[in-house]
Parts: C-alpha cells; sequence; structure tokens
C-alpha cells in the first residue's frame, strides 16, 4: 500500500463524479475502498461495488465486535470504514481512494497516524461548494432525497465547511472537468512527497 486518498465535502458536490473518474483514469494503481452504511442503495448501486450495505442489526453487530475504524451517522444514516478492508494484505501496492465525511476523514487520519505501517501516507481533499444555494440546486437534480432529507444534508453542509481547514487540500467545487483536474493535479504530487 502506498498513498490513501480521502475526499470530503457536502453532499452532491461531486465527490463520487470525481472518484469514479480517478477509478477509471488509476484503476490500476488504485482502488476505492468501500465503507459500509444502513443507507438504502440508490437505483444504480451495488453492493460490495458502492458500499457495503447493512441493516441496523448487521452494521450493530460488527459495531459490538470492533469491526470498525471508524463509524458515523450522517443524514440519519450509519455508516463506517472495516478496519479489514484498510489493512487487507491483498492491497497489491494500490493506492487506496475513499469517498468520505469530514468526521470519518479526521479519524481516518488519526487511525493511521496511530498505526506504523500507516504514518504519513493519508492525504485529504476537501471540496467546498460555490454556496449553499449551487449545493441546494445539486441536490434536487439528483431527485433521490426527500424535501426534509435535502434540508438536512444543507444543514449538515454549512457544519462540514467550517472544517475545511482541516484537510492537506481544499478548493472551490467550479465544474466537473476543472474539479477533477484539481483533485487529479493534488493526487499525482502528493505521491511524488510520500516517503516509503
Amino acid at each position: 500500500m502506498t498513498l490513501i486518498l480521502a475526499i470530503s465535502g457536502p453532499a452532491a458536490v461531486g465527490k463520487t463524479t470525481i472518484c469514479d473518474r480517478l477509478i477509471a483514469d488509476f484503476g490500476g494503481s488504485m482502488r476505492r475502498l468501500i465503507t459500509a452504511t444502513t443507507r438504502k442503495p440508490r437505483i444504480s448501486e451495488k453492493n460490495g461495488v458502492d458500499y457495503y450495505f447493512l441493516n441496523e442489526a448487521e452494521f450493530n453487530d460488527k459495531l459490538s465486535q470492533d469491526c470498525f475504524l471508524e463509524h458515523e451517522i450522517i443524514h440519519g444514516n450509519k455508516y463506517g470504514i472495516l478496519k479489514e478492508t484498510l489493512l487487507s494484505p491483498n492491497n497489491n501496492g494500490q493506492d487506496i481512494l475513499l469517498n468520505i465525511d469530514v468526521n470519518g476523514a479526521t479519524s481516518l487520519k488519526q487511525f493511521c497516524n496511530e498505526n506504523q505501517s500507516l504514518q504519513g501516507r493519508v492525504k485529504t481533499i476537501f471540496i467546498k461548494p460555490k454556496s449553499l444555494e449551487d449545493l441546494s440546486q445539486r441536490i434536487q437534480a439528483r431527485a433521490s432525497e426527500s424535501k426534509e432529507q435535502i434540508e438536512i444534508r444543507l444543514a449538515n453542509a454549512q457544519k462540514e465547511m467550517m472544517r475545511a481547514e482541516d484537510f492537506d487540500f481544499v478548493f472551490e467545487s467550479s465544474d466537473r472537468d476543472s474539479d477533477y483536474k484539481e483533485v487529479k493535479s493534488f493526487y499525482l504530487s502528493s505521491k511524488n512527497t510520500i516517503r516509503f
């Protein structure tokens, strides 16, 4: 394992699209770390590919067995990184990519800094929306959340943006291509600074 790249930002800021493009471009040398959630899958999502979709009992069972590196309740659903997915001996020297919430990124960095083999390998990115109004339009365009869920996500976005300074690299979202170039450039420059 080499670099662990964690991408955060409010809902609908474009994290998933960027992660998909990174995997398409660097799939031979990068793999996506799949996190677990109790959230219901969206139409195009697949278990074991996008997330490990667990019900409440399954998630709580893994929680009681200390299987999670970190876990959070986000927008009313539980999310977590399973330790085994990060520490797997089958990483084949690939970089690891995570689409992760703000608290999860902080917990991930702390976990890696406490684990000798992972120290200094985490680089974090925070993508800021242009405005809450722009973010609201993006969420509504997805047409996958109720009015109440949209309000929760916007309220959470305000809190998340106050934590942006905790990240290694922060930029304001513009358009898909520009955002991807920002992340790709940071990823490639970060690879050059990691010491093995």
